[in-house]
Protein backbone atom coordinates (compact mmCIF):
# COMPACT_ATOMS: atom_id res chain seq x y z
CA UNK A 1 0.00 0.00 0.00
CA UNK A 2 1.20 3.20 -0.99
CA UNK A 3 0.47 5.54 2.24
CA UNK A 4 2.06 8.49 0.45
CA UNK A 5 -0.69 8.68 -2.47
CA UNK A 6 -3.51 7.24 0.16
CA UNK A 7 -3.14 10.42 2.24
CA UNK A 8 -3.24 13.11 -0.89
CA UNK A 9 -6.46 11.20 -2.07
CA UNK A 10 -7.88 11.23 1.25
CA UNK A 11 -7.11 15.41 1.56
CA UNK A 12 -8.02 15.94 -1.79
CA UNK A 13 -11.61 14.07 -0.76
CA UNK A 14 -11.98 11.10 -2.62
CA UNK A 15 -14.24 8.35 -1.56
CA UNK A 16 -12.46 5.93 -2.56
CA UNK A 17 -9.17 6.71 -0.79
CA UNK A 18 -11.94 7.77 2.15
CA UNK A 19 -12.99 4.28 2.25
CA UNK A 20 -10.10 2.40 2.23
CA UNK A 21 -8.08 4.75 4.94
CA UNK A 22 -11.28 4.04 7.10
CA UNK A 23 -10.49 0.12 6.34
CA UNK A 24 -7.22 0.53 6.85
CA UNK A 25 -7.34 2.44 10.85
CA UNK A 26 -10.38 -0.08 11.44
CA UNK A 27 -8.89 -3.02 11.54
CA UNK A 28 -5.09 -1.91 12.59
CA UNK A 29 -3.41 -2.69 9.43
CA UNK A 30 0.29 -2.01 9.21
CA UNK A 31 1.10 2.03 8.86
CA UNK A 32 -2.18 3.14 10.42
CA UNK A 33 -0.33 4.86 13.27
CA UNK A 34 1.26 6.82 10.02
CA UNK A 35 -1.53 7.62 8.33
CA UNK A 36 -3.46 9.19 11.34
CA UNK A 37 0.01 10.84 12.22
CA UNK A 38 0.04 12.79 8.64
CA UNK A 39 -3.68 13.84 8.46
CA UNK A 40 -3.22 15.25 12.09
CA UNK A 41 -2.27 18.49 10.45
CA UNK A 42 -5.19 19.10 8.13
CA UNK A 43 -8.11 18.57 11.40
CA UNK A 44 -10.00 21.20 12.83
CA UNK A 45 -12.15 21.87 9.89
CA UNK A 46 -15.48 19.86 10.99
CA UNK A 47 -17.77 20.14 14.01
CA UNK A 48 -18.26 16.91 15.48
CA UNK A 49 -21.71 15.95 16.63
CA UNK A 50 -22.45 13.43 18.97
CA UNK A 51 -26.13 12.28 18.71
CA UNK A 52 -27.14 9.89 21.43
CA UNK A 53 -30.02 8.12 23.60
CA UNK A 54 -31.29 4.83 24.34
CA UNK A 55 -33.29 2.45 21.34
CA UNK A 56 -35.49 3.20 19.76
CA UNK A 57 -35.46 7.34 20.57
CA UNK A 58 -35.31 7.29 16.70
CA UNK A 59 -31.63 8.84 16.31
CA UNK A 60 -30.92 7.44 12.59
CA UNK A 61 -34.08 9.39 11.80
CA UNK A 62 -32.98 12.31 13.53
CA UNK A 63 -29.51 12.08 11.59
CA UNK A 64 -30.82 11.55 8.57
CA UNK A 65 -33.25 15.12 9.22
CA UNK A 66 -29.78 16.79 10.50
CA UNK A 67 -28.16 15.92 7.10
CA UNK A 68 -30.88 16.91 4.95
CA UNK A 69 -31.17 20.39 6.44
CA UNK A 70 -27.16 20.88 6.43
CA UNK A 71 -26.72 19.71 3.28
CA UNK A 72 -29.61 22.31 2.15
CA UNK A 73 -27.00 24.51 3.72
CA UNK A 74 -24.36 23.79 1.16
CA UNK A 75 -22.38 22.05 3.63
CA UNK A 76 -20.45 18.30 3.62
CA UNK A 77 -21.58 16.00 5.75
CA UNK A 78 -20.29 12.82 7.21
CA UNK A 79 -21.96 10.18 9.38
CA UNK A 80 -20.86 7.36 11.59
CA UNK A 81 -23.36 4.92 12.54
CA UNK A 82 -22.24 2.39 15.63
CA UNK A 83 -24.16 -0.24 16.05
CA UNK A 84 -23.73 -3.09 19.05
CA UNK A 85 -21.78 -5.96 17.85
CA UNK A 86 -22.90 -9.76 19.47
CA UNK A 87 -21.60 -10.81 22.82
CA UNK A 88 -21.62 -14.15 21.72
CA UNK A 89 -21.37 -14.41 17.88
CA UNK A 90 -19.47 -10.66 17.15
CA UNK A 91 -21.67 -9.89 14.45
CA UNK A 92 -23.03 -6.43 13.82
CA UNK A 93 -26.14 -5.84 11.59
CA UNK A 94 -25.03 -2.16 10.67
CA UNK A 95 -28.26 -1.22 9.05
CA UNK A 96 -28.73 2.43 9.77
CA UNK A 97 -27.48 3.25 6.16
CA UNK A 98 -31.04 1.71 4.94
CA UNK A 99 -33.23 3.86 7.57
CA UNK A 100 -30.89 7.14 5.85
CA UNK A 101 -31.61 5.85 2.34
CA UNK A 102 -32.76 9.18 1.63
CA UNK A 103 -29.42 10.78 1.69
CA UNK A 104 -27.15 7.88 1.35
CA UNK A 105 -27.06 8.47 -2.28
CA UNK A 106 -25.75 12.17 -1.96
CA UNK A 107 -22.28 12.76 -3.10
CA UNK A 108 -21.86 15.53 -0.32
CA UNK A 109 -22.82 12.83 1.72
CA UNK A 110 -20.73 9.87 3.49
CA UNK A 111 -22.31 7.28 5.82
CA UNK A 112 -19.99 4.77 7.88
CA UNK A 113 -21.33 1.99 10.09
CA UNK A 114 -19.30 0.52 12.41
CA UNK A 115 -19.34 -2.21 15.07
CA UNK A 116 -18.55 -2.02 18.70
CA UNK A 117 -16.70 -5.06 18.47
CA UNK A 118 -16.95 -5.31 22.09
CA UNK A 119 -16.00 -1.96 22.89
CA UNK A 120 -17.53 -0.17 25.94
CA UNK A 121 -18.70 3.36 26.22
CA UNK A 122 -21.23 3.43 23.30
CA UNK A 123 -18.54 3.73 20.66
CA UNK A 124 -16.75 1.50 18.54
CA UNK A 125 -12.43 1.74 19.28
CA UNK A 126 -11.53 4.12 16.36
CA UNK A 127 -14.70 6.14 16.49
CA UNK A 128 -12.59 8.94 16.97
CA UNK A 129 -10.22 8.18 14.49
CA UNK A 130 -12.26 7.82 11.77
CA UNK A 131 -13.85 11.18 12.79
CA UNK A 132 -10.51 12.36 12.13
CA UNK A 133 -10.07 11.23 8.68
CA UNK A 134 -13.35 12.49 8.04
CA UNK A 135 -12.47 15.93 8.94
CA UNK A 136 -9.39 15.34 7.02
CA UNK A 137 -11.19 14.63 4.03
CA UNK A 138 -12.99 18.02 4.05
CA UNK A 139 -16.35 17.09 5.73
CA UNK A 140 -17.91 20.62 7.29
CA UNK A 141 -21.23 18.04 9.83
CA UNK A 142 -19.58 14.71 11.29
CA UNK A 143 -22.68 13.42 13.09
CA UNK A 144 -21.67 10.21 15.27
CA UNK A 145 -24.75 8.15 16.31
CA UNK A 146 -23.90 6.11 19.46
CA UNK A 147 -25.56 2.32 20.15
CA UNK A 148 -28.40 3.03 22.63
CA UNK A 149 -27.42 4.39 25.63
CA UNK A 150 -28.20 3.81 29.43
CA UNK A 151 -26.61 5.30 32.65
CA UNK A 152 -22.72 5.09 31.29
CA UNK A 153 -22.13 4.63 27.78
CA UNK A 154 -20.87 8.42 27.48
CA UNK A 155 -17.53 7.92 25.46
CA UNK A 156 -19.76 10.53 22.37
CA UNK A 157 -19.33 13.60 25.10
CA UNK A 158 -15.60 13.06 25.24
CA UNK A 159 -15.29 12.92 21.80
CA UNK A 160 -18.17 15.49 20.62
CA UNK A 161 -18.04 19.24 20.13
CA UNK A 162 -21.55 19.23 21.22
CA UNK A 163 -23.41 16.55 22.28
CA UNK A 164 -27.70 16.12 21.45
CA UNK A 165 -29.31 13.13 24.19
CA UNK A 166 -32.60 12.35 22.98
CA UNK A 167 -35.34 11.00 24.64
CA UNK A 168 -38.76 10.53 23.77
CA UNK A 169 -42.36 10.07 25.88
CA UNK A 170 -41.50 6.31 26.75
CA UNK A 171 -37.86 6.97 28.39
CA UNK A 172 -39.12 6.59 31.43
CA UNK A 173 -40.61 8.39 34.50
CA UNK A 174 -39.12 11.27 36.59
CA UNK A 175 -36.77 9.17 38.70
CA UNK A 176 -35.13 8.58 35.28
CA UNK A 177 -34.43 11.95 34.20
CA UNK A 178 -32.47 12.37 37.51
CA UNK A 179 -29.86 9.72 36.53
CA UNK A 180 -26.57 10.97 36.60
CA UNK A 181 -24.41 10.50 33.90
CA UNK A 182 -26.86 10.77 30.68
CA UNK A 183 -27.97 13.94 31.93
CA UNK A 184 -24.79 15.59 32.42
CA UNK A 185 -23.26 14.76 29.20
CA UNK A 186 -25.72 16.49 26.95
CA UNK A 187 -25.35 19.76 25.53
CA UNK A 188 -28.98 19.61 23.91
CA UNK A 189 -31.47 18.12 24.92
CA UNK A 190 -34.44 16.65 22.57
CA UNK A 191 -37.88 15.19 23.23
CA UNK A 192 -38.21 13.17 19.98
CA UNK A 193 -41.60 11.70 18.70
CA UNK A 194 -43.72 14.81 20.14
CA UNK A 195 -46.60 13.86 18.95
CA UNK A 196 -47.46 11.07 21.53
CA UNK A 197 -48.32 11.67 24.85
CA UNK A 198 -46.44 12.74 27.38
CA UNK A 199 -44.32 14.58 25.41
CA UNK A 200 -44.74 18.03 27.17
CA UNK A 201 -44.32 16.74 30.47
CA UNK A 202 -40.77 14.85 30.32
CA UNK A 203 -39.55 18.24 28.60
CA UNK A 204 -41.04 19.43 31.67
CA UNK A 205 -39.46 16.91 34.02
CA UNK A 206 -35.70 17.98 32.26
CA UNK A 207 -36.10 21.32 32.47
CA UNK A 208 -36.30 20.89 36.61
CA UNK A 209 -34.26 18.35 36.73
CA UNK A 210 -31.67 20.94 35.01
CA UNK A 211 -32.83 23.36 37.10
CA UNK A 212 -32.02 21.51 40.48
CA UNK A 213 -28.68 21.03 38.79
CA UNK A 214 -28.29 25.16 38.73
CA UNK A 215 -30.13 25.45 41.46
CA UNK A 216 -32.89 27.27 40.30
CA UNK A 217 -35.45 24.88 39.83
CA UNK A 218 -38.38 26.25 39.84
CA UNK A 219 -37.22 29.64 37.74
CA UNK A 220 -39.79 28.21 34.76
CA UNK A 221 -42.66 27.32 37.00
CA UNK A 222 -45.35 30.19 37.09
CA UNK A 223 -45.92 31.61 40.89
CA UNK A 224 -48.68 29.30 43.27
CA UNK A 225 -51.82 31.21 44.86
CA UNK A 226 -50.63 34.32 43.79
CA UNK A 227 -47.22 34.45 45.17
CA UNK A 228 -44.97 37.28 44.04
CA UNK A 229 -41.50 37.93 43.22
CA UNK A 230 -41.10 34.76 41.26
CA UNK A 231 -38.46 35.15 38.42
CA UNK A 232 -39.21 33.94 35.24
CA UNK A 233 -37.54 32.63 32.42
CA UNK A 234 -37.95 33.64 28.58
CA UNK A 235 -39.93 30.58 27.85
CA UNK A 236 -42.19 30.78 31.11
CA UNK A 237 -42.99 34.25 29.99
CA UNK A 238 -44.13 33.40 26.73
CA UNK A 239 -46.40 30.68 27.93
CA UNK A 240 -44.15 27.81 27.58
CA UNK A 241 -42.96 27.18 30.51
CA UNK A 242 -44.37 23.41 32.74
CA UNK A 243 -46.72 23.56 35.17
CA UNK A 244 -46.58 22.05 38.40
CA UNK A 245 -50.03 22.54 40.80
CA UNK A 246 -48.45 22.50 43.99
CA UNK A 247 -44.89 23.57 43.31
CA UNK A 248 -43.36 25.65 45.48
CA UNK A 249 -41.76 28.86 43.61
CA UNK A 250 -38.00 29.53 44.05
CA UNK A 251 -37.86 33.36 44.87
CA UNK A 252 -35.17 35.02 43.25
CA UNK A 253 -31.66 36.71 45.80
CA UNK A 254 -33.85 39.69 45.98
CA UNK A 255 -36.91 38.65 47.40
CA UNK A 256 -34.88 37.14 50.32
CA UNK A 257 -34.35 33.42 49.25
CA UNK A 258 -30.69 32.09 49.30
CA UNK A 259 -28.69 31.73 45.83
CA UNK A 260 -27.45 27.97 45.56
CA UNK A 261 -23.97 27.51 44.10
CA UNK A 262 -24.47 27.29 40.09
CA UNK A 263 -24.73 23.33 38.98
CA UNK A 264 -22.09 21.63 36.17
CA UNK A 265 -23.94 23.46 33.11
CA UNK A 266 -24.50 26.33 34.92
CA UNK A 267 -20.68 27.04 35.29
CA UNK A 268 -19.81 27.73 31.57
CA UNK A 269 -22.56 30.26 30.99
CA UNK A 270 -24.85 27.78 28.60
CA UNK A 271 -28.37 26.67 28.90
CA UNK A 272 -29.43 23.78 27.89
CA UNK A 273 -32.71 23.88 25.46
CA UNK A 274 -34.86 21.20 25.81
CA UNK A 275 -36.29 20.69 22.63
CA UNK A 276 -39.52 18.75 20.93
CA UNK A 277 -38.87 17.04 18.01
CA UNK A 278 -40.88 14.88 15.57
CA UNK A 279 -37.91 13.68 13.09
CA UNK A 280 -40.37 11.26 11.35
CA UNK A 281 -42.76 14.27 9.61
CA UNK A 282 -39.27 16.73 10.28
CA UNK A 283 -40.66 18.91 13.11
CA UNK A 284 -38.53 20.40 15.47
CA UNK A 285 -35.53 20.25 13.01
CA UNK A 286 -34.98 23.81 12.22
CA UNK A 287 -34.95 24.54 15.58
CA UNK A 288 -32.68 21.91 16.20
CA UNK A 289 -29.99 22.91 14.08
CA UNK A 290 -30.03 26.77 15.35
CA UNK A 291 -29.33 25.41 18.95
CA UNK A 292 -26.37 23.28 17.85
CA UNK A 293 -24.59 26.47 16.11
CA UNK A 294 -26.00 28.90 19.25
CA UNK A 295 -23.90 26.57 21.30
CA UNK A 296 -20.78 26.20 18.84
CA UNK A 297 -20.88 30.38 18.79
CA UNK A 298 -20.95 29.71 22.60
CA UNK A 299 -17.64 27.51 22.81
CA UNK A 300 -15.91 30.10 20.20
CA UNK A 301 -16.72 32.84 22.44
CA UNK A 302 -16.10 31.37 25.82
CA UNK A 303 -13.19 29.65 24.50
CA UNK A 304 -14.56 26.31 25.56
CA UNK A 305 -14.49 24.76 21.87
CA UNK A 306 -10.45 25.03 21.87
CA UNK A 307 -10.54 23.64 25.93
CA UNK A 308 -12.67 20.65 24.31
CA UNK A 309 -10.29 19.79 21.43
CA UNK A 310 -7.43 20.11 23.41
CA UNK A 311 -8.86 17.94 26.03
CA UNK A 312 -9.77 15.17 23.36
CA UNK A 313 -5.99 15.53 21.76
CA UNK A 314 -4.32 15.08 25.37
CA UNK A 315 -7.13 11.97 25.70
CA UNK A 316 -6.14 10.64 22.37
CA UNK A 317 -2.59 10.75 23.18
CA UNK A 318 -2.72 8.86 26.35
CA UNK A 319 -4.93 6.33 24.84
CA UNK A 320 -2.14 5.77 22.33
CA UNK A 321 0.41 5.49 24.97
CA UNK A 322 -1.88 3.13 26.89
CA UNK A 323 -2.10 0.45 23.59
CA UNK A 324 1.68 0.73 22.98
CA UNK A 325 2.16 -0.09 26.08
CA UNK A 326 0.08 -2.99 26.72
CA UNK A 327 1.23 -4.04 23.20
CA UNK A 328 5.29 -4.28 24.99
CA UNK A 329 4.27 -5.86 27.54
CA UNK A 330 2.63 -8.67 26.16
CA UNK A 331 4.56 -8.99 23.64
CA UNK A 332 8.07 -7.71 24.35
CA UNK A 333 8.72 -8.46 27.68
CA UNK A 334 8.29 -11.70 29.89
CA UNK A 335 5.40 -11.07 31.58
CA UNK A 336 3.72 -13.46 30.14
CA UNK A 337 5.72 -16.10 30.79
CA UNK A 338 6.39 -14.91 34.63
CA UNK A 339 2.61 -15.26 35.12
CA UNK A 340 2.05 -17.97 33.46
CA UNK A 341 5.03 -19.37 35.98
CA UNK A 342 3.28 -18.45 39.04
CA UNK A 343 -0.07 -19.87 38.81
CA UNK A 344 -0.05 -23.15 39.70
CA UNK A 345 0.81 -21.22 43.04
CA UNK A 346 -1.58 -18.23 42.60
CA UNK A 347 -4.48 -21.73 42.25
CA UNK A 348 -3.06 -23.12 44.99
CA UNK A 349 -3.26 -20.03 47.38
CA UNK A 350 0.46 -19.60 47.29
CA UNK A 351 -0.01 -16.20 45.96
CA UNK A 352 -2.25 -13.76 45.19
CA UNK A 353 -2.40 -12.40 41.80
CA UNK A 354 -1.64 -8.78 43.44
CA UNK A 355 1.55 -10.32 44.43
CA UNK A 356 2.07 -11.81 41.03
CA UNK A 357 1.10 -8.19 39.15
CA UNK A 358 3.60 -6.40 41.40
CA UNK A 359 6.47 -8.71 40.22
CA UNK A 360 6.01 -8.40 37.05
CA UNK A 361 5.99 -4.94 37.80
CA UNK A 362 9.21 -4.89 39.50
CA UNK A 363 10.69 -6.68 36.97
CA UNK A 364 9.86 -3.98 34.45
CA UNK A 365 11.04 -1.43 36.32
CA UNK A 366 14.24 -3.04 36.66
CA UNK A 367 14.38 -3.39 32.79
CA UNK A 368 13.70 -7.08 32.49
CA UNK A 369 12.20 -7.82 29.08
CA UNK A 370 13.62 -11.46 28.47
Amino acid sequence: MDLDHLISELVAGKTAALARAISVVENGRPGFERLLADVHRSLGRARRIGITGPPGAGKSTLVERLVTAYRSAGLKVAVVAVDPSSPFTGGALLGDRIRMESVALDQGVYIRSMATRSSLGGLATTTREVCDLLDAAGFDRILVETVGVGQSELDVARMADSTVLVLVPESGDGIQTLKSGVMEIADVFVVNKADRTGADKLRQEIEVTLGLRRGNAFRSIPAHHGSKGVTLNPSSARGRGPKLDGAKPVLSPSEGAPSAPAGPQGDNGWENPVLLTTAAKGEGISELVAALDRHHDHLTASGQLEQRRRRRLSDRTREVVDRATQRWIWEETRAEKLIGERMDQVVAGQLSPYEVAAEVLDGLKQGARI
